[in-house]
């Protein structure tokens, strides 16, 4: 049933991730005129006879050929302090070459890709979807409360949960609106609840402002959460900001929170952070997830359900 006030979430007691940098858009821009294109690391013992411009170079080079570099892995690669990898990432920064964020850097010259709309991303990996959305559909009982996002992976959930004729009295909120269209089929066994809040272009989802102050007030058995992303160390991702913060709002008001994901997001870091993984409850994805991949959600104490296409 629901309730209002917050849900319980596991012993928190996986080391959590720093939180990305907050901020307008939903993509990093800017182009570093004459970046590097290599990694030329310094090794530890060429640290105190590197002056600091060609450290910073090479800084650099590291950052260009990732989307994510953390202080601690340039302090290790470089042989200094945190304090002085902080100060060669400010420098960096004022000269327009990387982008800082909170506990590292960006480079300002990968090209970020745009969003894709709800139905291109439809067409990906669709029978794995639809495994993952029957599966989390199975732990749906009557009576149930259900926290219901937008996304792929979750409309495949809603389309399982409307085949579902021994259902009866379960109520369903959501912030996508092609999602209540699919559960309209299912009423009166099911209730459908819609966030209300502002149309995102192209994705069909409700969005603040609005759409989390019905969030706010209920208190869900399960909450599904899709995301762009979801990684050992950085948690549970999302391209978009303002959808990173609605999700992040479902998994505070239900018991069990539950993420939805294709193999594809495995080990993916996106800009908006969703919640650490201490925050999630289970992880239902497809078979194609590499072994050694799910192994370390495991031993971080996350539950990982994988289906069979």
């Amino acid at each position: 049933m629901i309730f209002g006030g917050s849900g319980s979430r596991r012993d928190a007691s996986v080391p959590q991730p720093s939180r990305p940098l907050s901020g307008a858009g939903s993509a990093l821009d800017g182009v570093a005129q004459g970046a590097p294109s290599e990694e030329q690391p310094v090794l530890k013992h060429e640290s105190e006879s590197v002056t600091a411009a060609v450290r910073r170079q090479r800084m650099l080079a590291m950052i260009t050929g990732r989307d994510f570099v953390r202080v601690a892995e340039l302090s290790e690669a470089f042989g200094v302090s945190d304090v002085t990898v902080r100060a060669d990432l400010d420098s960096l920064d004022e000269a327009q070459t990387i982008r800082r964020v909170r506990g590292g850097a960006v480079s300002r010259t990968r090209q970020v890709q745009p969003e894709p709309s709800f139905e291109e991303s439809l067409a990906s990996s669709a029978m794995e979807k639809q495994r993952i959305g029957e599966r989390a559909a199975s732990l749906v009982t009557s009576g149930a409360s259900v926290i219901l996002d937008v996304g792929t992976t979750t409309t495949a959930i809603a389309r399982a949960l409307a085949a579902r004729t021994d259902l009866d009295q379960v109520v369903i909120v959501t912030n996508g609106l092609n999602i209540a269209l699919e559960l309209e089929i299912a009423i009166p066994r099911l209730t459908v609840l819609v966030t209300g809040g502002t149309l995102r272009r192209l994705q069909h989802s409700l969005v603040d402002p609005m759409a989390s102050i019905l969030l706010e007030r209920i208190h869900a058995d399960l909450a599904f959460v899709g995301c762009n992303g979801i990684d050992v160390e950085r948690g549970v991702t999302n391209v978009n900001l303002p959808e990173a913060e609605i999700k992040t709002r479902m998994i505070a008001s239900a018991t069990r929170a539950i993420v939805v994901a294709a193999s594809s997001k495995l080990g993916q870091v996106h800009l908006g952070h969703v919640a650490p993984l201490a925050e999630v409850d289970t992880l239902i994805t497809g078979a194609g997830a590499n072994d050694p991949q799910v192994a370390l959600f495991r031993r971080a104490g996350l539950e990982v359900v994988s289906v069979e296409e």
